[in-house]
């Protein structure tokens, strides 16, 4: 009964924390993909190749498992609030520094600590998100969780179209500070998460998480292992479908800056509507089938997606698999939310989920050394990623167990935590 009523209407709490969560992983996003825009242009200037450029990718991706596992437990022994805006502000000051970058070696080593800071976002925002929002709104509020995601990617795309020529790369960097407005934001207009103040309340303080956070490791590993095996295959369908696609349009196809900025911004509002479209649908059929309809349909878009000709064709193929890709992923943040035991949610979600980045972190440069050994042709690369993982996703998600409608019981049972975020 409490959670129907809970259910029935939103309060302004629950709308800022739901700002701030898509919010914080939208930015995140903008920063990352900054350079995903600029990475031919980066390469030039510090006179490497596009494949050890991609090493910055790759390394990036590798670390961010680091910050899960550094960021997470805090979060789950101080609070999701204070964790996340001192994460943001870390990965804001991060990012101007990349801008003065004066050689590769520098680039290279603030992209690894961006890397950390990048790793704790994703696990504290969504169950920041997650915990305070209804329970009925969990699946589209999900979808619009995950489609921060593509936000900061289109956010990306526009000012890489409008004014990424004049700013240069270093200026491009050089706005990845911004987020840090949103770290005051939070701190001043957002409320702590109250399934972690229901349990600090009810254990021994704030070691009471953290104790129960081993245990609940050691009992459900079966859960980690399938989690991470999954977290793998869907960072592969996501990086493998977007990072070397600008290089793929400009390099392979000869398409300007201000064309590749329109496709991209094409395929992330794509990406975007799919998230929702998918999240809202995961609450009516469940997390397990809408995941598995979304990937399967990605496979007949490929040829489109990597070998059509003209930018016509190219931005259609692209808005689909995005929509198809970025749907089955906006599942995600409610599938890994629910899977998970209680007293592991900040930790776990967003540790499966990069330690899947890490197996999935050479895709850049495995794309690009199989694109160069063709000639050239990144289509092929990008083909022969997008289809494999898709396949793969659907056959683990076949086995997988729904968790749709799972209650956070620690929030159900204490109303007058609930009562801190009206």
């Amino acid at each position: 009964m409490a959670d129907s009523a809970q259910s029935a209407t939103w309060t302004g709490a629950q709308r800022r924390t739901l700002f701030a969560g898509v919010g914080a992983w939208a930015l995140d996003a903008f920063d990352y993909f900054v350079l995903v825009f600029v990475l031919s242009t980066m390469a030039t200037a510090f006179h490497i190749t596009v494949v050890t450029a991609t090493l910055a990718i790759t390394f990036t991706l590798l670390m961010r498992p680091v910050g899960a596992i550094i960021f997470g437990p805090l979060a789950e022994r101080f609070g999701r609030k204070p964790i996340l805006v001192a994460n943001i502000a870390i990965f804001a000051l991060i990012e101007l520094a990349t801008a003065a970058s004066p050689n590769f070696a520098t680039f290279f080593v603030l992209r690894i600590v961006y890397g950390i800071a990048m790793g704790g976002i994703w696990g504290v925002a969504s169950a920041l998100t997650l915990e305070t929002v209804p329970r009925a709104s969990r699946g589209v509020v999900s979808g619009l969780f995950q489609a921060g995601y593509p936000i900061g990617y289109l956010i990306a795309s526009i000012v890489y179209g409008f004014i990424g020529t004049t700013l240069g790369w270093r200026g491009m960097f050089a706005i990845g500070v911004v987020p840090i407005l949103l770290a005051v934001y939070i701190f001043f207009r957002v409320d702590e998460s109250p399934v972690w103040l229901a349990n600090r309340g009810a254990g021994a303080g704030t070691g009471a998480p953290r104790a129960r956070f081993w245990p609940a490791l050691a009992s459900n590993w079966p859960i980690l292992i399938f989690a991470v095996v999954l977290m793998a295959a869907f960072n592969y369908f996501s990086h493998g479908t977007q990072d070397i696609y600008p290089t793929f349009l400009k390099l392979q196809h000869g398409f300007t800056p201000g064309t590749v900025s329109i496709i991209a911004i094409s395929y992330n509002i794509a990406a975007i509507i799919g998230a929702l479209v998918a999240g809202t649908l995961s609450e009516r059929f469940g997390r397990k089938r809408v995941i598995i309809i979304f990937a399967a349909l990605s496979l007949p878009v490929i040829p489109l997606w990597a070998f059509a000709s003209g930018s016509i064709a190219l931005g259609i193929g692209a808005f689909l698999m995005q929509f198809m890709v970025q749907g089955a992923w906006g599942i995600i943040p409610a599938y890994l939310n629910e899977l998970v035991p209680e007293g592991t949610r900040a930790v776990l979600p967003g540790f499966v989920y990069q330690l899947g980045n890490v197996i999935a972190s050479p895709n850049a440069t495995i794309q690009a050394a199989i694109a160069q050994s063709n000639g050239g042709n990144y289509g092929v690369a990008l083909a022969i990623v997008a289809g494999a993982v898709a396949i793969v996703i659907v056959v683990l998600m076949a086995f997988s167990r729904e968790t749709r409608g799972r209650r956070f019981a620690d929030v159900d049972s204490a109303p007058a935590a609930r009562a801190q975020t009206v």
